[in-house]
C-alpha cells in the first residue's frame, strides 16, 4: 500500500502512528484520555487526539483503510487484577467493534499484552475472535506473539497483535502470516541503543546506591558459586528459627540461603562484618536476584534494577520490558540509568521525537508505549499477504 490513511485509538504518544508513517500512512483521526498524552501527541504531530472514544459516534470518524488500537492492558494484565471483558477498561474493546461495524474498516492492528491468549481460560480472546469474524474479518487462527528483540533491539517485551482484513466472503479462511528468521534475545545487546555522549548527571547512580551495588558485587566474587537459581536474602544466613509460618516456597528459599551461607561462612562472616551487618542498607536492599548465570562475572556488566524484590542483575543482552517504567534499569558499565532518548529507542522512536518534558511522565509514556518496529513489521506482512491474494 503506496498511501492509505489510518485511525490511532487509545493513541498514547504515537507508537502506531510512526508505524504507519513510516509505512506511507496518513492519520485522519486520533484518540486518547490521558491529558499528558494528548499534550505529547499533539507537539508530535499536530493533531489532537484529545477525544474519549466512549463518546464519539463511529460515523464522526473520517473514513480509514487501517484501525490501529493499543487498547488498554491492564484488564487482562498479570500485573492487574485480571478482570478482563467484566472491567471497564476491558470492554472498550468493544467501542473497536462498534466503529468497525460502521466503518467496514479494511485493515486492523490491534496490541496487546500477552496475557489476553490466557486470560480467563481463553475466554477473552474466544470472545474478542468470534466478534470480529462475525463482523465479517479474516484473522489469524491465534494471535501473534512478537518482541523487540526477535527484531534486534535489545528489549525482551512479548506482546499479542491481532491482525485482520475485511473479507466477507472468505473469513473462514484463516490469515497466514508468519516470520522467520527471527532472533534470539542472545543476539542482542544493550550497547547498541546506548548515548556514546555524556548524559546528564541526574541519571547517575547515587553514592549510596553505588555502595550497595559494590558490596554485593564483593559478595557474588567471593562466594564459591557461580549460578545461583534462587534469591539472595541476608537476614536469613544465620537465621536460628525458620519454623515460622512462612509458605512452602519461601521456606525453600530460606533453607538455601542457610546452605549458601555455610558453604561460605568464612567469607560472608567478613563481608558482613566489613559492612557493619547491612545496617544501613533498606529492607530490599539486603536482598539480591542474580538472574544473569555465569555469562557474568561482576555485576558491573550487568543490567540492574532496583526492586521492591530486591536488586535484580541480568546479563546486558536484553532489557526487561519496559512497563510503566518504575524501576528504571541501570546500566552497570556507567552506573547510571537509562536516559529518556535511550528509552525512545528501545520503543523504536526516532531521536527527533519530542519527549514529555517532566522526566517521570516520559518514562511511563515510553513504558506504555507500542513498540514501533515491531508494528511496522507486522502491518507489512498484513498489507502484503493481502496484496497475493487479490
Amino acid at each position: 500500500m503506496d498511501s492509505f490513511r489510518f485511525i490511532d485509538l487509545f493513541s498514547g504518544i504515537g507508537g502506531f502512528h510512526q508505524a504507519m508513517e513510516n509505512l506511507g500512512g496518513k492519520c485522519v483521526f486520533a484518540s486518547e484520555i490521558d491529558a499528558h498524552c494528548i499534550k505529547t501527541y499533539y507537539n508530535n504531530y499536530k493533531i489532537n487526539a484529545d477525544f474519549d472514544i466512549r463518546t464519539v459516534a463511529a460515523e464522526s470518524i473520517p473514513t480509514h483503510d487501517v484501525l490501529c488500537a493499543g487498547f488498554p492492558c491492564q484488564a487482562f494484565s498479570k500485573a492487574g487484577f485480571q478482570k478482563g471483558m467484566s472491567d471497564t477498561r476491558g470492554t472498550l474493546f468493544f467501542e473497536i467493534e462498534r466503529i468497525l461495524k460502521y466503518h467496514k474498516t479494511k485493515y486492523i492492528i490491534l496490541e496487546n499484552v500477552r496475557n489476553l491468549i490466557s486470560h480467563d481460560k481463553g475466554n477473552t480472546w474466544n470472545t474478542i475472535h468470534s466478534h470480529l469474524k462475525a463482523l465479517g474479518y479474516r484473522l489469524t487462527p491465534i494471535p501473534i506473539i512478537i518482541s523487540p528483540h526477535q527484531f534486534g533491539i535489545p528489549q525482551l517485551r512479548e506482546r499479542v497483535v491481532i491482525l485482520g482484513v475485511y473479507d466477507p466472503n472468505n473469513n473462514d479462511k484463516s490469515l497466514e502470516i508468519k516470520f522467520d528468521k527471527l532472533l534470539s534475545k542472545e543476539d542482542n545487546s544493550i550497547y547498541s541503543v546506548l548515548d556514546d555522549c555524556k548524559v546528564d548527571d541526574k541519571y547517575y547512580i547515587s553514592a549510596k546506591e553505588e555502595f550497595v551495588l559494590t558490596a554485593w558485587d564483593e559478595f557474588y566474587k567471593g562466594i564459591n558459586e557461580t549460578v545461583i537459581g534462587f534469591p539472595i536474602w541476608a537476614e536469613f544466613f544465620k537465621d536460628k528459627d525458620s519454623e515460622e509460618d512462612f509458605p512452602a516456597w519461601k521456606k525453600e528459599f530460606i533453607k538455601k540461603n542457610k546452605a549458601l551461607y555455610l558453604s561460605n561462612k568464612a567469607f560472608i562472616d567478613e563481608w558482613l562484618e566489613k559492612y557493619h551487618n547491612l545496617e544501613s542498607f533498606t529492607p530490599t536492599q539486603r536482598k539480591m536476584e542474580w538472574q544473569a548465570g555465569d555469562k557474568i562475572t561482576t555485576l558491573w556488566e550487568g543490567v540492574i534494577q532496583f526492586r521492591p524484590s530486591g536488586i535484580r542483575v541480568k546479563t546486558p543482552s536484553t532489557f526487561p520490558a519496559l512497563v510503566a517504567m518504575v524501576q528504571i534499569p541501570i546500566i552497570g558499565r556507567y552506573k547510571r540509568r537509562l536516559t529518556i532518548k535511550e528509552v525512545a529507542r528501545l520503543q523504536s522512536f526516532s531521536d527527533t521525537f519530542i519527549p514529555d518534558t517532566d522526566d517521570h511522565q516520559a518514562y511511563k509514556q515510553f513504558g506504555n508505549a507500542v513498540n514501533v518496529v515491531v508494528i511496522e513489521q507486522v502491518a507489512k506482512k498484513l498489507f502484503n499477504i493481502d496484496c497475493q491474494h487479490h
